[in-house]
């Protein structure tokens, strides 16, 4: 029986939606890496949107939010993500996460399944080893010379833009406080999700010890899987259609929850426009990583 779906607009500031949903399928929320906004996933919602509800959180002190002060505590930030993805609860949501975006995923996953209502489709976890996995860095308590220096030296920006002091101003708050955010956050021991928890990696991604990456499999009473990419870190600029692809293919598998023949569920509100065609490479600094 084919789907039957009113859509009621939600005001939220956590949540962008840039492509209208095309097909009955899951809603997939995503969360962007350290220095990153809602922007970075906007290739991912144009693959995944003709067979999937694609949100991505917001995180506050960027882009549209700019005016806001960035959370330096993950747990902070995963308080008010969940609380902004309530309106959504009747959805077989899943999650999906990049690098800081992986904690992330995992801390409002174990929020959402707390509180109850319905399965999560699944947790998938990009780029970023398991939670037990310290940082065993400092970044963040750099001084701006040196975090500038240290940033400058992961490559993935442009020279001019790190030497342009006013736009350095705009973005170090945040990144500071996305660096702060993963080098403080501490593993809940034994708290695991009770759904399918999938692991995505680049294959040259040295910056994430295989094993390490494997010990996600302890964070979940469910089914763990593992797919690797060509790629390093950022895997996802280049393998976005093959990273939607699994996506789908996960979501589909016989663990994952059915979606409801009958129901309502929210959007948010349209996405700015602007958001999608701003000058990106300040939000996709490459954040070290255990």
């Amino acid at each position: 029986m084919a789907i039957t779906r009113r859509y009621n607009t939600v005001h939220n500031a956590w949540i962008r939606q840039f492509h209208d949903p095309g097909a009955d399928g899951p809603t997939v929320v995503c969360f962007p890496h350290a220095g990153g906004s809602a922007s970075a996933h906007l290739p991912l919602s144009a693959e995944l949107s003709a067979a999937a509800e694609v949100l991505i959180v917001q995180y506050p002190g960027r882009q549209d939010r700019l005016a806001e002060p960035a959370l330096d505590d993950l747990r902070q930030l995963a308080d008010h993500a969940a609380h902004a993805l309530r309106p959504w609860r009747n959805r077989p949501l899943a999650l999906f996460g990049h690098s800081m975006g992986a904690l992330l995923a995992y801390e409002v996953a174990l929020r959402l399944e707390r509180r109850g209502g319905r399965p999560l489709a699944g947790l998938i976890v990009s780029g970023r080893a398991a939670p037990s996995v310290p940082f065993g860095r400092r970044v963040h308590t750099m001084d701006d010379e040196h975090f500038t220096g240290h940033l400058a030296g992961l490559g993935g920006t442009p020279p001019e833009l790190l030497a342009d002091k006013d736009l350095l101003a705009m973005a170090l708050p945040s990144l500071r406080a996305d660096y702060k955010a993963v080098e403080t956050y501490q593993d809940h021991a034994g708290c695991r999700v009770e759904c399918p928890i999938s692991g995505y990696c680049g294959k040259q991604d040295t910056g994430v010890p295989r094993e390490g990456f494997g010990k996600w499999a302890a964070y979940t009473t469910g089914r763990h899987s593992v797919r690797l990419f060509d790629g390093g870190h950022f895997y996802l600029q280049s393998q976005t259609r093959e990273v939607a692809r699994a996506i789908l293919q996960d979501l589909s598998s016989p663990t994952a929850p059915d979606t409801a023949e009958h129901e309502e569920r929210p959007t948010a509100s349209p996405a700015d426009p602007a958001l999608a065609q701003e000058p990106a490479p300040l939000l996709h600094l490459p954040l070290p990583h255990p």
